[in-house]
């Protein structure tokens, strides 16, 4: 049986508007953001949002980001404290999601927040969904578009390769900038690293980020030099998902995949990185950001190619380079 193909459209005008036309009518759209393409749906149709849910296979209790056009729309769905208002005026639009109490008035579908008195929340920067949320007139919930568990897609081919005719309708406006989903915080406790770095959180939080003592405050203890702390990573078989992107096995190839790798073994498919130059190299320079943008491509390639494993080179933790480990670990883990 010959799997449904995706109506791939380059982003435009009339392809925004048919777009908004299946979001209120209830259906999903893929769609890039700045950080990866999203698979979106009105986020006040529970039966919309369910769509989500049997489209990536994603369990239920994990729950999902709500992304909206500015400032104004957010602080209508969640509560906003001092800490939060900083951080959006810094980093709104762009890859910064937001764990905020959730408005008992906010009209979000009980299934995006899984139950939680929480939701998590973004501006996003990229003009495709951007416009989308202005043509469709509703707050979208988008998860990454593949299925659960999977790699990330930075691509509408990625998309489409992933789920199929699981999304009818994907906005193609080329490879995303970031190639990383976006950072995720609570309060002052990173729950997801991500481009924008735990050391520029700590440059916009009121008082430079810091309580008494020095450290920044913090509700899971102390992060390293002063930094937003980095949350748990709870399992299903562990403690309860309490935001998107914690899953402790996620962002997986279908291959193993060996981490910290200076040279390749003679089944493996190397991904470089600086001094270590592989079959191919995430930068060849050392550039993070660099890598950052291209390593769920460069993982769907390693996944489709005839050797059985995947290593990657050690890549360092400072600034993007944490969120990169952490994609890469999670993606390791089995």
């Amino acid at each position: 049986m010959t799997r449904p193909h995706p109506l791939i459209l380059p982003y435009g005008t009339a392809a925004v508007a048919q777009a908004a036309a299946m979001i209120r009518a209830g259906g999903l759209v893929a769609v890039p953001t700045e950080t990866v393409y999203g698979l979106a749906a009105d986020a006040t149709d529970a039966q919309a949002v369910a769509g989500i849910y049997a489209a990536k296979g994603r369990p239920s209790f994990n729950p999902l980001i709500v992304h909206v056009a500015d400032l104004a729309a957010a602080e209508r769905i969640a509560v906003f404290d001092a800490d939060a208002r900083a951080l959006a005026a810094a980093f709104w639009p762009g890859p910064l999601t937001l764990v905020l109490p959730v408005r008992r008035d906010s009209g979000i579908a009980a299934l995006v927040t899984a139950g939680l008195d929480t939701i998590a929340i973004r501006v996003p920067r990229h003009r495709a969904m951007q416009a989308l949320i202005a043509a469709s007139g509703r707050p979208l919930a988008a998860p990454s578009a593949n299925a659960s568990g999977g790699i990330s897609p930075t691509t509408a081919a990625h998309v489409a390769a992933s789920l199929g005719g699981n999304v009818p309708l994907i906005l193609d406006d080329g490879a995303t900038e970031a190639g990383l989903e976006s950072t995720i915080v609570a309060g002052r406790t990173v729950l997801r690293p991500g481009p924008v770095t735990a050391d520029a959180l700590l440059e916009h939080l009121p008082g430079e980020g810091r309580g008494p003592g020095g450290k920044v405050a913090a509700t899971e203890g102390d992060g390293p030099h002063g930094r937003p702390p980095t949350g748990p990573r709870p399992s299903p078989g562990g403690r309860a998902v309490t935001a998107p992107g914690q899953l402790e096995s996620h962002y997986a190839p279908s291959k193993l995949l060996r981490l910290n790798a200076v040279a390749a073994e003679p089944d493996e498919w190397l991904i470089g990185f600086g001094a270590v130059a592989g079959d191919v190299s995430l930068s060849t320079s050392g550039n993070l950001v660099e890598a950052a943008a291209k390593l769920f491509d460069l993982l769907h390639d390693a996944d489709a190619n005839d050797h059985p494993r995947i290593a990657v080179a050690p890549i360092p933790s400072e600034g993007i380079g944490e969120a990169i480990n952490d994609r890469l670990r999670r993606a390791a883990h089995r």
